[in-house]
């Protein structure tokens, strides 16, 4: 390889044309080293290192403090398109005045997460932003605008948008194959995705975990059929962590290293991250896979044209800095900018006249959320915090406010006497430590999951004298509890074994602040959840081990007790009750129901029957089933971890000076079987989400209510060309306060030919409107949306018919509609007989049915034990004969009215042959397909009558 020389320094030449110098100077091995994430620099050609990846999904994570706002799905529930262009506006101005102090923190962002929320038990239902394909990606492409900036030419940051594709079990997450139907890929899915990378504002993806259709999306051929023909520059595909390596580890995909990053890079992926900051293992496999001729330097050239083209865009090799300038950081705008968030993302839920609070309320505020600020794994560091307990106090006055945590406050004994916490120093127990020592560690990024808990404290003992250390004890549900010192630190287990009274909150990539009591004779034995074993008394403390000690609790104060107390003696008792982000429900664990924990049940129920003017708050990163709640309380609200600001927010929102106007954005259902399964992704089939839900929800999709009345009235419909619909009414606030309202626009197919949704979000707007005033609002929707995904054929089709458009304040309080005939495609049936039927294209299915993969690089087949129905299918009017079936593995294949074909085995999953056998059916009927054992059916041709199969 010939040696490249160096640009020269003072080249003139415009980014692109340095992008093209850079290329053509790289060695083949320095270009092979720019693939893994932490890309190291090129002295001789002045090129700098980079790094791939920085979180900022609400505000800059992992590299110290920040402004902080609301979790992602709170954002979702502003259903504020214009706030999330102002916070990621925010978010990347303080990355670039974080980046000015420390050359760590990056400029390729990896956020927003447009996974849709189809189930409210995904650990990362905090990620997203709603179950809606039209609001994720209306949200995203605000929120990227935002992060990407103004300036004409360059980028202030470059977001990669996060998970390709169809993500939303962390169950397996790394082995489970998502089976997406070419209507629910195209309707739902890839719609989240598409409008940002349109609107010009994303830099890149990043694909999952997870298999979609047998196929791991590291290797995804959607990366090229769909992804990169949806613009004309060049987008940057960043593998998670370690994925490249589970192709092979975990899910055995591929039988070498070699084989699977050149097929990662093959299929469109540009930056490897694997191996942390070590980038040797990446490079030697691609190396490697370069030498044995499965990736050409071609490949290799266009994935570092990728990287390079991100980094020129963000005014790297610009003759000047276009962003040398002083960047404002937790400042006056950013801090309101963040409040304003909060309040825009609360939920009412239901009001019978409690709210909002008189200004001269005594107020009791109760729960395990009431004097908490909690952040999750992709927070930034808190700066400042507000929790309900000091938003209340701020607002009403602390003499009127009391509080009751509602925690069991407990001494633990054992044979050996009372579990103490030691005394320690100020100067060693004020030392920063934990998820907070963020400024402490060295080296290129900041991961939390790197961070060690603490050893330099003593670990807690056992006195057989001394009186025992009052701890508080919160069961989160699921048998998971945590153990809270008097100092307020929470018991946690370090890398050395012992557990010490050390940890700010629970948190790290495996919690080491939570336990199960496990009864045993007359105590229980303490398992430390993170480690497995359990806690016990060595000479020189309490330390977990194989072999447990047995404690027994003794009960100083019910946390209920308490509640009883405080509730009674109020006018009105708020209940804040929810999860911790890092227990019960995050990334790494799905939840196991939609039910809230049965001991913070216990708490809204003893309020309430002390005190019946009693609210619930909840504060959760996903959705519960409160339909006790709802029927016996007389108010509730919903607010997603809401950051820095969110206990003001919420204070602002009681008090009314502030109206609530945040909408659901997703279905919360009323109990746990209104669920399909967890890796059921197929929500046609399964009718999932307000798109296909049949039942009864608890609170439907855009459900939120106000302090004020609106009223909608003046629908006006037209079409102003052949590619639009202008929808126009007007909105009134008839109530006696300034508030906002979110008009929502849906639309549903009358009499659809096959199943469409029972209504879908086309249009939304948040607005604000004074006591009396009106708006005239207009949406303009393409025809387009009026389509759904032709299976069929492989097309997007407008079917000519009638269609409702639906106008309202939810998607289940509907105000006004027209329905207007379009004009489009006519009914028209498969066409069997002459372009046969992709196996993956069936109408409906029943049974345990999957889609896989055909081959490793394209195409689908199905499998598994069931019925598929293919409806309409024209075989002709002389009909067919014969069936041909495109089969792999070992099985059988039925089809109604006809043979039971019996599949030999193959020799392998990917080894197709074709079977034939005779089949008759004249004119138009549905088929039905029957599949049993192992068998793999990629497709269906038919042999007319009289030409023979």
């Amino acid at each position: 390889m010939t040696e490249r020389s160096a640009l020269h320094s003072g080249s003139a030449a415009p980014d692109g044309k340095r992008v093209d110098e850079l290329l053509a100077r790289l060695s083949l091995d320095e270009r092979i080293a720019l693939l893994h994430q932490f890309a190291p620099a090129v002295p001789r050609l002045d090129l700098a290192a980079f790094r791939t990846g920085q979180e900022a999904l609400h505000g800059v994570a992992w590299m110290g403090e920040a402004t902080v706002f609301p979790q992602a799905v709170g954002l979702g529930a502003t259903w504020n398109d214009e706030l999330l262009h102002r916070i990621g506006t925010a978010v990347s101005v303080e990355a670039r005045a974080m980046r000015q102090h420390d050359d760590r923190v990056g400029l390729n962002v990896w956020a927003p997460v447009v996974n849709l929320l189809r189930n409210p038990l995904w650990g990362r239902n905090e990620e997203g932003y709603a179950e809606d394909p039209h609001l994720t990606a209306a949200i995203a492409t605000a929120y990227t605008r935002g992060l990407r900036g103004d300036h004409p030419e360059y980028w202030r940051t470059a977001p990669v948008l996060k998970h390709w594709l169809a993500h939303n079990n962390e169950t397996d997450r790394d082995t489970s194959n998502a089976s997406v139907r070419p209507r629910v890929l195209h309707e739902y899915d890839l719609r989240a995705f598409k409008r940002p990378v349109e609107a010009g504002a994303v830099a890149g993806v990043m694909p999952a975990y997870n298999l979609v259709n047998g196929r791991p999306n590291h290797v995804s051929p959607y990366l090229r059929e769909q992804l990169r023909t949806w613009t004309d520059d060049e987008l940057l595909v960043c593998s998670d962590a370690g994925a490249p390596s589970n192709l092979v580890d975990s899910e055995h995909y591929f039988a070498t290293h070699e084989e699977a990053v050149a097929a990662a890079l093959r299929a469109g992926v540009d930056s490897f991250t694997d191996h942390g900051t070590d980038s040797s293992t990446i490079v030697g496999r691609l190396r490697r896979a370069y030498d044995q001729g499965l990736i050409s330097e071609a490949d290799i050239d266009a994935a570092v044209r990728r990287q390079l083209e991100v980094r020129a865009r963000l005014g790297e090799f610009a003759d000047t800095d276009p962003f040398d300038q002083d960047w404002g950081f937790d400042t006056d705008a950013h801090r309101a900018l963040a409040q304003e968030a909060a309040e825009q993302s609360i939920v009412l839920l239901k009001n019978d006249g409690l709210l909002p609070l008189a200004e001269h309320t005594r107020i009791a505020a109760v729960g395990l959320l009431a004097d908490e600020c909690k952040t999750d794994w992709y927070s930034g560091t808190l700066i400042r915090r507000s929790t309900p307990l000091d938003g209340l106090r701020e607002r009403f006055g602390a003499e009127r406010v009391t509080y009751a945590e509602g925690a069991d406050r407990v001494r633990l004994r054992c044979a050996e006497g009372w579990v103490c916490v030691p005394e320690v120093r100020d100067e060693v127990a004020s030392k920063v430590s934990g998820a907070e020592a963020e400024s402490d560690v060295s080296g290129a990024a900041l991961d939390p999951a790197l961070i060690a808990g603490r050893t330099d404290l003593p670990p807690l003992h056992v006195s057989p004298s001394a009186e025992g250390a009052e701890l508080a004890l919160v069961d989160w549900g699921s048998g998971v509890r945590t153990l809270r010192a008097p100092d307020g630190h929470y018991l946690s287990v370090a890398d050395d074994g012992y557990v010490r009274a050390s940890a700010e909150r629970p948190g790290g990539w495996v919690v080491q602040e939570t336990y199960t009591f496990e009864p045993h004779g007359n105590g229980h034995l303490l398992r430390h959840a993170g480690t497995g074993r359990y806690v016990s008394v060595a000479a020189d403390g309490l330390k977990v081990a194989d072999q447990g000690t047995v404690f027994e609790v003794d009960v100083i104060e019910r946390g209920a007790d308490a509640v009883a107390r405080v509730a009674a003696d109020a006018d009105v008792v708020l209940v804040f009750a929810g999860n911790d982000p890092h227990i019960n429900g995050r990334e790494t664990e799905d939840r196991t129901t939609l039910e809230l924990p049965p001991r913070q049940v216990e708490l809204w129920r003893t309020a309430r029957a002390a005190n019946p003017r009693t609210a619930l708050a909840l504060v959760s990163s996903y959705p519960y089933a409160v339909p006790d709640a709802d029927t016996e309380l007389p108010a509730l609200l919903w607010t997603a971890h809401g950051g820095q600001a969110a206990g003001r927010a919420l204070a602002r929102v009681l008090a009314g000076d502030v109206s609530p106007a945040g909408r659901l954005p997703q279905t919360w259902y009323a109990t746990d079987t209104d669920l399909p399964g967890l890796l059921d992704y197929d929500i046609i089939g399964s009718r999932q989400t307000y798109l296909y839900f049949e039942g009864a929800p608890l609170y439907p999709f855009g459900h939120g209510l106000s302090y004020a009345r609106f009223t909608y009235d003046a629908l006006f419909v037209s079409c102003p060309d052949d590619l639009t619909v202008e929808v126009t009414f007007t909105v009134t606030n008839t109530g006696s306060r300034t508030a906002d309202e979110v008009p929502q626009l849906y639309l549903r197919a009358v009499d659809a030919a096959v199943p469409r949704p029972r209504r879908q979000l086309v249009g939304h707007r948040r607005i604000t409107l004074g006591a009396g005033a009106s708006e005239r609002v207009t949406f303009r929707v393409p025809v387009a949306e009026f389509g759904h995904w032709d299976a069929a054929r492989g097309r997007w089709s407008v079917a000519e018919g009638a269609y409702e458009l639906l106008v309202g304040a939810s998607s289940a309080d509907i105000r006004l509609a027209e329905t207007l005939r379009m004009d489009g495609d006519a009914p028209a049936p498969r066409p069997a007989l002459t372009e046969g039927l992709a196996a993956a294209t069936y109408d409906e299915q029943r049974g345990d049915i999957e889609i896989v993969d055909r081959t490793k690089t394209h195409g689908d087949a199905v499998t598994g034990t069931g019925e598929l129905l293919y409806r309409e299918c024209d075989f002709g009017t002389d009909g067919v004969s014969a069936v041909r079936l495109d089969v792999a593995g070992e099985g059988a294949v039925d089809l109604a009215d006809g043979p039971r074909v019996e599949v030999p085995a193959t020799g392998g999953p990917y080894d197709y042959v074709t079977v034939d056998a005779p089949f008759a059916a004249t004119g138009v009927r549905d088929l039905r397909v029957r599949l049993g054992g192992g068998v793999r059916l990629a497709r269906i041709n038919f042999a007319q009558r009289g030409t023979g199969a």
